[in-house]
């Protein structure tokens, strides 16, 4: 190791094993130490080396602690300084709480006793921090351990088997994280295992990956493809009674089994005549069915409003199975599209048929990626919320992967939010959100809980499965070109009134 930072003292109720206090070592033009540094302690009484993470920093200097000492010194004008060694009085203290014990066979373990007073305190190296936090040489790349000279590179399997949950509040910087996740999945090879990647981009923020120039390191618009909202077409053979009855939930069983035979009757005459039918044809058998006059007339509204979304046809625009492809990015930039239910539908049915596809081993694992999560799969009722609470319970069955972003954690679904077990937060502040964090997270303590809220622009805490103990990162910078809507509001203001003058 380095020169020691610190020395372990004998203070108050401390060292336990679940903390201990350290004064820290003058350095000169230094800051030695910082909080939520990680810190190791060469201990005989732990049988190893102890990792810790630094929870406090206090500066004390028992001069200043006296009121009439102070009053004395402000009224000297500082000159008691030349008398008394103020300055030599002054210290730093640090408080660490253990994360466990490297063992001589290198497992990290429990700490079962205390470090002891006068043991050696450490920065933890590169190596010790792989080890402990569970980070992989070969994973996703999102930046920089905080205070630390270490990459965060992030094990695939760990990151996205049991979902993703990013979250913050409006301009934390959720998508420049998003696109830097996007960035680091399109620039794995196969030798370290690819997966095909879908965004769900609600305000055209992800478009500029499928944008490039001659000076881009980068060529991400090779591996990426942008459908529009407008071009998007559900095929209505692909639909079955329950894919109807999840667009209109108030349809009844009685209904659902009416329609599910009506669509057995289109789906024989198509396999004889080898026409697939559309949402006229099927509107026009349940016209003609014998069904209950009131049901049929219940039936017939609800297909009505649908067809007026103009989003159903006989072919699928574009098609799932062509065009979800390993190593690449499909982003459906719904931008254009105003009705939040046709955009659940939109949402509904992608869901649904990339799942299926991905069951039946048609299409490669992906990774779904919903922005605005919390429209989609709230707490109340929406269109596409059962299958989103589907794939977050069944999805990793078949390395079908969710990553949910959202600004408002406690308007998402609680089903839904329990089972995304990697968590990537950036700045949140709004007390119910932090209230919620800190209730349904099991590795988040207080302390991190309350550095949520100080966050800079491009700090993040990642939690849960994807490591082994609660890390700050600082995000590493993009290589794709920003999106047009990150441009400062006084720029398009002056290209408009350029423009019609």
């Amino acid at each position: 190791m380095k020169e020691p930072i610190g020395t372990v003292i004998a203070a108050r109720d401390s060292p336990t094993p679940s903390e201990f206090k350290l004064v820290i070592t003058e350095i000169e033009n230094s800051v030695p130490l910082r909080k939520g540094q990680f810190i190791a302690v060469e201990s005989a009484d732990v049988d190893g080396t102890l990792i810790a993470t630094v929870t406090n920093i206090l500066k004390t200097n028992r001069y200043f602690e006296s009121a009439e000492a102070v009053k004395e010194y402000e009224r000297s004008a500082g000159h008691l300084s030349f008398i008394l060694p103020t300055e030599r009085w002054e210290y730093i203290l640090a408080e660490g709480k253990p994360m466990g014990r490297i063992s001589q066979s290198g497992r990290l373990e429990r700490v079962t006793f205390p470090p002891g007073p006068g043991d050696k305190v450490f920065l933890a190296s590169p190596e010790m921090l792989l080890q402990v936090l569970g980070l992989d040489p070969s994973g996703v790349n999102l930046g920089q351990l905080l205070h630390h000279d270490v990459p965060v590179t992030l094990n695939l399997t760990r990151l996205f088997q049991k979902h993703v949950a990013i979250l913050a509040i409006s301009g934390a910087g959720k998508s420049y994280l998003t696109s830097v996740l996007i960035e680091e999945l399109l620039l794995r090879k196969p030798e370290q295992g690819r997966v095909a990647v879908i965004i769900l981009d609600v305000h055209g923020e992800y478009t500029s990956l499928a944008t490039t120039s001659d000076t881009d390191t980068y060529k991400f618009s090779e591996k990426t493809t942008v459908i529009n909202g407008p071009y998007i077409q559900l095929a209505v053979p692909k639909l079955t009674s329950y894919n109807f009855a999840s667009f209109q939930p108030n349809m009844s069983y009685v209904q659902i089994r009416e329609l599910n035979q009506i669509i057995k009757k289109l789906r024989s005459r198509s396999g004889k005549t080898g026409k697939p039918y559309d949402l006229n044809e099927l509107i026009g058998m349940v016209e003609q069915s014998e069904m209950n006059p009131r049901t049929k007339e219940a039936m017939m509204g609800w297909f009505y409003d649908l067809e007026n979304t103009r989003l159903f046809g006989v072919e699928e625009n574009p098609s799932l199975k062509a065009n979800i492809r390993v190593g690449e990015a499909t982003i459906f930039d719904l931008r254009e599209i105003i009705s939040l239910r046709k955009k659940q539908i939109i949402v509904n049915y992608l869901i649904n048929r990339l799942f299926n596809l991905r069951k039946r081993g048609e299409i490669p694992p992906f990774v779904f990626i919903l922005e605005e999560a919390h429209q989609f799969c709230p707490e109340g009722p929406a269109i596409s919320k059962g299958i989103i609470e589907t794939i977050a319970r069944e999805g990793r069955k078949f390395y079908a992967s969710l990553v949910l972003i959202s600004q408002r954690p406690v308007r998402l679904s609680t089903t839904v939010l329990s089972q995304l077990n990697s968590q990537i937060y950036l700045r949140i502040t709004n007390p119910y959100d932090l209230k919620l964090i800190g209730q349904s997270s099991e590795t988040i303590d207080k302390s991190s809980l309350d550095a949520l809220t100080t966050l800079n622009i491009g700090e993040a805490l990642v939690s849960g499965s994807a490591v082994s103990h609660p890390i700050f990162i600082r995000v590493r910078k993009r290589y794709s070109p920003s999106p047009s809507i990150s441009i400062p509001l006084e720029d398009v203001a002056k290209r408009y009134e350029k423009k019609n003058t």
